[in-house]
């Protein structure tokens, strides 16, 4: 069973940056594709970015293409979102996910707030 824990959130004024990390007990994170979805109140969680499990490649919604990047650590424990230039259109609760096969696992979540 994958496990799925998130941490890096908090308050923040808009333009600035935040790190939030998506951290796994136990298994290296490498075997598994991770994304980083987020859901704002009263909206459908959207997905944000995703890297790959093989090649690393990574993806990102056009809302933070430019402003968003995804990687991970050389330990391959940790899976990074570096946020930077934050808009108050980017407060939601974030979320790391991973899948395998049939079986969606989630995080229990890291709130962000961008607000002055």
């Amino acid at each position: 069973q994958l496990q799925l824990v998130e941490s890096g959130g908090g308050l923040v004024q808009p333009g600035g940056s935040l790190r939030l990390s998506c951290a796994a007990s136990g298994v290296t994170l490498d075997r598994y594709a991770i994304a980083w979805y987020r859901q704002a109140p009263g909206q459908e969680r959207e997905g944000v970015s995703c890297i790959s499990s093989t090649t690393s490649s990574t993806t990102y919604a056009d809302s933070v293409k430019g402003r968003f990047t995804i990687s991970r650590d050389s330990a391959k424990t940790t899976v990074y979102l570096q946020m930077n230039g934050l808009k108050p259109d980017d407060t939601a609760i974030y979320y790391c996910h991973s899948a395998v096969g049939p079986t969606d696992y989630w995080g229990q979540g890291t709130q962000v707030t961008v607000s002055s």
